[in-house]
């Protein structure tokens, strides 16, 4: 399996934001990437459940939402349906992060963690078992267009080690900074899906979206 590509529509023209999903759906996104903040456990409040279903008859594509909150678990249900298809959840929200996953699942969505860039990774090892997907952010989440932070590449090779260590069923995306020049470093560092924003969007879609996994694709085939 070649990497994953996730299109954030946080970076996307909300003028004509169906258009935009339509697009990068066309251009072979593997995921719609939904930043989700309540401008409490983040400074920025961005799209709820009416959006996320005004744009889901539009494509089969999976929608993938990072839920940016402090209480994830009140948000699930809404979401689950609406269609969504990942729910995913930072550990440092406050919340019972093994019973927020239980929940996810018994919604019909696939759970996944989310690490800040300076949280460890112990602190989703515990739980890795029972999610589909583990989120390192590579950047302070809660607005787009920031810089890619280098110092977080180890946490994901340490991340891909100890998925692939313990035979888990976790796919690792990575998000925050990823343009034509990022990409390759946590794609070679182990990432299976990479979330870009402001690479892709809002203009060139296509383009954008083929070379960035054309340069993520070459850089896993050097994986130690």
């Amino acid at each position: 399996m070649g990497i994953k590509i996730a299109p954030s529509i946080l970076s996307a023209r909300f003028d004509r934001l169906g258009d935009q999903v339509t697009e990068a759906a066309a251009a072979g996104a593997d995921l719609i990437h939904i930043d989700v903040m309540d401008g409490h456990f983040v400074p920025n409040l961005t799209m709820g459940p009416a959006i996320v279903e005004s744009i889901r008859p539009l494509t089969k594509v999976p929608f993938d939402a990072h839920l940016m909150v402090i209480q994830p678990e009140i948000f699930i249900q809404d979401f689950a349906e609406v269609g969504v298809d990942d729910l995913t959840v930072h550990v440092e929200s406050d919340h019972d992060v093994r019973k927020t996953i239980r929940a996810i699942r018994d919604a019909g969505v696939r759970p996944g963690l989310v690490l800040n860039p300076t949280t460890p990774l112990d602190r989703a090892i515990p739980h890795l078992a029972d999610v589909d997907l583990l989120l390192v952010m590579t950047v302070q989440p809660g607005f787009s267009g920031q810089a890619f932070r280098y110092d977080v590449v180890p946490k994901i090779r340490a991340a891909r080690a100890h998925i692939d260590k313990e035979g888990l069923a976790v796919e690792l995306e990575v998000d925050g900074g990823i343009k034509i020049d990022t990409a390759p470093i946590v794609a070679e560092a182990g990432a299976d899906i990479l979330v870009s924003g402001s690479g892709i969007f809002p203009d060139h879609v296509a383009a954008n979206l083929k070379k960035l996994r054309e340069v993520a694709e070459k850089a896993a085939r050097h994986r130690p």
